[in-house]
């Protein structure tokens, strides 16, 4: 059985999106002639807690620790909401404060790639004499943060042993990095560092086709797509809402906000007294005041409800009871190759999608390849009240469901299939050369 070293700093009890991919595929490596040993920071700053994924730790796995020094924790003593906001992904749309403005600069500007960047150090040094002790056959690494990446980078060089690099998100082109008040030096070295992994590394996974054109740009090294997905293992029986659900489960950041839906429903309700009496909005994660601002000026704060953070599982409950699940991208050109992971939870319960995004996502692709419902950009305001108008109407007579197909592609199970694939061809160097395609 080969030994996989696999880097990442999210892992449970950190709740959200970034926990779920490599908790999973350690769940069935085994399966697969591959036993995996798992690398975490000792004292993380998780901005979301999640207990109940703990349960999901599979036994027997061998999990190593080493203490992380980061300066949310720091922050936090003195700009406890401050840093809480940021850390967990929400950057002020419009007027931040001086401390916000400070904050975000300092975060862009003394901390690259990312404010996780002083646990790369001392992890190689403890990974390097555990490793003398301890060898594996391929060590990963998954980002963001991508500072996690310059650890992958820097054990290669010194043991020579075979290295993946997992991108979860993309580097230099992801949205947010352009809130981050970098100066053109910091501009730099972020493309820098992102190209020094991307020629180090043996082989590059990525979650959406647009990450690996991106990327082939860059570098000649092997590039694999492997989506996120959902655990066919997870089954509850949940009535549907008696309302006329539309519920959105994540965080709705500042520049996550839907206007053309809050329009479109805002129609809805003052033309038809029956959508009124019967619609509900469930929002379930992190809402930004910006959104909520919003959601108020188009009059639907009286049909809102605001769940706040649910666990992993009550989130699931929530998929499968509700009538239609909502999936936002934020609407620019560098989204585009973003796939959220609930997306594919959303397909597993088999409930019509509503999915509003840039022209051109990958999520557009997959939406349609399973005919889990559909798919609008900002430029199809009236294509998107017509299908929300529809749903309800099915609502109402009782036929209001969804026959996805070709959704077992994205099971955990297969898609760690394809990963142990890639593992035993990036350790037995056996890629073809893209030059000989």
């Amino acid at each position: 059985m080969k030994k996989v070293l696999i880097i990442t700093y999210y892992w449970p009890p950190a709740g959200g999106p970034g926990v779920q991919r490599w908790l999973k595929f350690v769940k069935y490596l085994k399966d697969f002639d591959l036993d995996p040993v798992v690398y975490i920071p000792e004292n993380p700053h998780y901005p979301i807690i999640d207990n109940s994924l703990l349960d999901e730790i599979p036994e027997g796995i061998n999990i190593i620790k080493h203490p992380i020094k980061e300066p949310y924790g720091l922050a936090k003593l003195f700009f406890k909401q401050k840093t809480q906001t940021i850390s967990s992904g929400i950057i002020p749309k419009e007027k931040p404060s001086t401390i916000e403005k400070l904050m975000l600069f300092v975060r862009g500007n003394f901390f690259i790639p990312d404010a996780r960047v002083g646990w790369v150090k001392p992890s190689v040094k403890f990974l390097n004499d555990f490793l003398i002790k301890n060898p594996v056959d391929v060590i990963i690494t998954s980002g963001p943060p991508h500072s996690l990446h310059l650890i992958g980078k820097e054990l290669k060089t010194q043991t020579q042993t075979s290295w993946i690099a997992d991108f979860r998100d993309p580097w230099t082109t992801i949205g947010y990095h352009k809130e981050l008040r970098f100066t053109k030096d910091s501009q730099q070295k972020h493309k820098q560092l992102e190209s020094e992994v991307l020629q180090t590394a043996d082989c590059i996974l990525v979650t959406s086709p647009s990450t690996k054109k991106e990327f082939e740009a860059i570098t000649q090294k092997p590039i694999e797509v492997i989506t996120n997905g959902f655990d066919v293992e997870i089954s509850t029986e949940n009535e549907f809402d008696k309302k006329f659900s539309l519920a959105h489960i994540g965080s709705l950041l500042s520049e996550r906000n839907p206007v053309i839906l809050w329009k479109v429903l805002s129609e809805l309700l003052n033309e038809n007294s029956e959508f009124k009496q019967d619609f509900e909005l469930k929002l379930a994660g992190v809402v930004s005041a910006d959104v909520l601002k919003s959601i108020n000026s188009f009059g639907l704060s009286e049909h809102l409800i605001s769940l706040g953070y649910l666990s992993h599982k009550q989130s699931i409950e929530l998929q499968r009871k509700s009538q239609v699940l909502l999936l936002i991208e934020i609407d620019t050109p560098e989204t585009k190759a973003i796939i959220p992971g609930k997306l594919f939870e959303y397909l597993a319960a088999k409930r019509p999608v509503v999915a509003i995004g840039p022209k051109g996502s990958d999520i557009e692709g997959i939406v349609i390849e399973t005919e889990a419902g559909k798919y609008f950009d900002s430029f199809r305001e009236s294509e998107l009240k017509t299908h929300i108008l529809n749903l309800y109407q099915n609502f109402k007579t009782g036929k209001l469901e969804i026959n996805s197909k070709k959704n077992d592609q994205y099971s955990r199970k297969n898609l760690t299939k394809k990963l142990a694939e890639v593992i035993k061809a990036t350790i037995f160097k056996g890629f073809p050369s893209r030059n000989s395609n």
